[in-house]
């Protein structure tokens, strides 16, 4: 399956959509071979790297709302709250940048706290 090319709004809201509902295989459509997240727990890169990082954590999750998409052409940040096991309403935020239609870069930002205060794993 291959991203189509749009804005980065609309392959942020795709993507972030896609991992919320635990659909793994289709987030990864959007991400591009070389793509690096860097994240509070560390830097993961390639599909490979997204993928042990997004597939432990959304798959743990009890729930999620995308608050809202906001981007141009090539960058969007994707607000969001998780219930998680350890804290329902945990906010967060991703910085996406895009080029030929895929993701590239992912910036994400959320405090550990709640989870290393609950007795978890923060490298998951």
């Amino acid at each position: 399956m291959t991203a189509t090319t749009g804005s980065a709004q609309k392959i942020a809201r795709a993507y972030t959509e896609a991992w919320m509902s635990k659909d793994i295989g289709k987030a990864l459509a959007y991400v591009a071979d070389d793509a690096v997240c860097k994240a509070p727990n560390g830097t993961f890169e390639g599909k490979e790297g997204f993928q042990t990082f997004i597939g432990p954590f959304a798959g743990s999750l009890n729930g999620a709302t995308l608050i809202d998409v906001l981007g141009d052409d090539t960058h969007a940040a994707a607000v969001y709250t998780l219930d998680a096991p350890f804290a329902n309403d945990f906010p967060g935020m991703d910085y996406i940048t895009v080029k030929d239609g895929l993701i590239t870069q992912v910036l994400s930002h959320f405090d550990l706290s709640p989870l290393i205060q609950a007795g978890g794993n923060p490298q998951h």
